[in-house]
């Protein structure tokens, strides 16, 4: 069946969509293949969809490679196995809630843990029947705050989830390998570039965790990489603490009059104007900055936090966000100081220090403290380590403040900034930053929701005991944006074969019948052998012709058109812009081997 451009439910643009920050974004929509309906909500038009249908091909050839079995699950789904396990309340306002006519909670699947676990939980109860993967390709919701980038961040997406259900926690790392290797097959097949990196577990809870993540410069999500191969999402970074050192020796802490210096940049220059040091100048990274934050949980209750962390560096919140998970990061803002008038604005310390030398300090934050504000600390901040820093008291700041004699902080967070240059926490060498976007995250849950469901087999010695999950998702939706940020050029898109709507596209472009007669024709042909054609007869100008094929990115492109004269049609490669005259008695076979690749040379011709 050939594809008509006159019938196909198409409209190109030429402009840019108003709201388009990423290419992606801008070329699906200028090519037709989707279209906004809402922010975050998009309608899939029929070549986004074939595109959407072929990442959906690959990934259940791959997964049913591994034996995993494909399921269909409800998107409607009830209150009471997310309560069972908290995340009714941990996803707070991501969640889509509500209510049927009798006044029942439900909710719109985020993501099917819970459900998959109850699933099992009701067909299987031994050993026997294990080790089991299944997997589900489903419409997701999640109530983005800021949904963004067209399809990359929507509020309505497309997902492949699967789960896997084993005895022992070795039966779930042979599971956790065996989709670990199918997602690699599954990603070098769709045609971009990714790299696979070390991740939070966050919400979802369980020990292991790893991202794949697309690498673009227009990605949301920061991940470092060392030259001796360690890769880490940023949030998973762990800073390498500096080992203890002894403070016997180390001068007593002092309060010295610093007025005006509510910034570092201000508090480092009087520093050295008013408090030199003998050996060098004071720096940023002297100085204990703190920094005060507010938690809210997701039951809406608010707690305050203060982080401390070298004065060169600032809090990165991502990084926060993922420590603290399922509670939300806030501003501390004046009403807040104004509830918490132990916190001085911009000479905030952890200690307070009395008027007689060598008096001992006391503490200021902590929840052991006057103000009960717990104080968290980046893992620099460790014990014998000397800092500058807030008197809670206006123009006044501690130098020689000593961690572990003139304060204990209730615990550490990986809160500060990672840079370029940092030592990679494997020792493998100096990090390096780059940008992605998540196309896959694989768990090892655990027994985290199995317990919470009561997911119980027996074993081999008839004892119940608690089954372990594994959990894996890739963005179906969010890869056809990935490839097309991966691979689309300044004209348009640029799909690869395996992925695109189309083979080929061919181009009518003369005037007369009998250039849509050979075209029609060898469509026609194309199609009988097995060649997905896109046959642009539409009555267009060429150049219109020309630019919509760019836009649109079908991998070969047959121009019929004046060549047809000389008994020539051109054959163009839309990756690399070769454009090739090919006699019309061989056109076909041309085109049938740049759509299938060039059959390699047998050896015994070579000979």
């Amino acid at each position: 069946m050939i594809t008509r451009m006159s019938e196909l439910f198409v409209r190109t643009l030429r402009e840019d969509p108003a709201d388009a920050e990423v290419p992606s974004h801008r070329w699906l929509v200028r090519a037709g293949y989707i279209r906004r309906v809402a922010p975050g909500i998009y309608s899939w038009l029929p070549l986004g969809y074939k595109v959407l249908r072929n990442v959906e091909r690959v990934i259940r050839e791959e997964m049913e490679a591994i034996g995993a079995q494909e399921v269909h699950l409800p998107a409607l789904l009830p209150r009471e196995p997310y309560e069972a396990t908290g995340r009714w309340t941990e996803y707070g306002p991501n969640l889509f809630r509500l209510q049927d006519r009798r006044g029942g909670d439900y909710l719109l699947g985020p993501t099917h843990e819970e459900i998959f676990a109850l699933l099992v939980k009701d067909l299987y109860s031994s050993y026997k029947d294990l080790p089991l993967s299944l997997y589900q390709i489903q419409t997701k919701y999640r109530d983005e705050a800021r949904p963004r980038a067209g399809i990359l961040r929507g509020r309505e997406f497309v997902m492949k989830d699967s789960y896997s259900f084993d005895v022992s926690d070795a039966g779930l790392q042979k599971s956790y390998d065996l989709h670990r290797d199918a997602y690699v097959k599954v990603f070098d097949r769709l045609g971009f570039s990714y790299v696979i990196v070390s991740a939070m577990s966050g919400a979802m809870g369980g020990s292991r965790s790893e991202e794949f993540l697309a690498i673009s410069d227009t990605g949301e999500d920061t991940f470092v990489r060392s030259p001796g191969g360690y890769a880490a999402n940023v949030e998973a970074v762990r800073t390498p603490a500096p080992d203890p050192v002894p403070f016997d020796d180390l001068p007593a802490a002092h309060v010295e009059d610093t007025p005006g210096t509510p910034t570092i940049e201000t508090l480092v220059a009087v520093a050295n104007e008013r408090v030199p040091r003998a050996d060098r100048p004071w720096t940023a990274a002297d100085t204990l900055k703190n920094v005060v934050v507010v938690l809210r949980q997701p039951d809406g209750t608010r707690e305050p936090l203060v982080i401390g962390l070298p004065g060169d560096r600032e809090v990165d919140l991502k990084r926060l966000g993922a420590q603290v998970e399922p509670a939300e990061v806030e501003p501390f803002t004046e009403e807040d100081f104004a509830d918490h008038p132990g916190l001085v604005k911009g000479y905030i310390g952890p200690s307070l220090l009395g008027g007689g030398p060598g008096e001992q300090a006391t503490a200021a934050l902590g929840t052991e403290s006057a103000t009960g504000i717990r104080y968290l600390v980046d893992p620099r901040v460790s014990t014998g380590t000397a800092w500058v820093t807030g008197a809670n008291e206006p123009g006044r700041h501690v130098f020689d403040l000593v961690a572990g004699r003139d304060f204990t902080p209730d615990g550490t967070v990986e809160a500060a900034e990672v840079r370029a240059g940092d030592p990679a926490p494997d020792g493998s060498g100096p990090l390096q930053l780059a940008r992605g976007i998540e196309m896959g995250h694989i768990f090892q849950l655990g027994r985290k929701y199995a317990e919470a469901l009561g997911l119980k087999v027996l074993d081999e010695n008839g004892k119940l005991v608690t089954v372990t999950m594994g959990s894996y998702g890739i963005g179906v939706s969010r890869a056809v944006a990935a490839v097309a940020e991966n691979t689309c050029d300044e004209r348009g898109l640029v799909w690869p074969r395996e992925l695109a709507p189309f083979d080929v596209q061919v181009l009518a472009t003369g005037k007369g019948t009998e250039v849509l007669e050979f075209a029609t024709d060898l469509a026609r042909q194309l199609d009988e052998a097995g060649v997905a054609v896109l046959l642009d007869d539409r009555k267009a100008s060429p150049g219109v012709k020309f630019a919509d094929a760019e836009i649109m990115g079908m991998p070969t492109i047959v121009v019929v058109g004046r060549g047809l004269a000389d008994g020539v049609v051109e054959v163009r490669d839309r990756r690399t812009g070769v454009r090739t005259d090919v006699p019309v008695a061989d056109a076909l076979g041309e085109v049938v081997t740049a759509v299938r690749g060039r059959p390699e040379f047998d050896r015994a011709d070579q000979l």
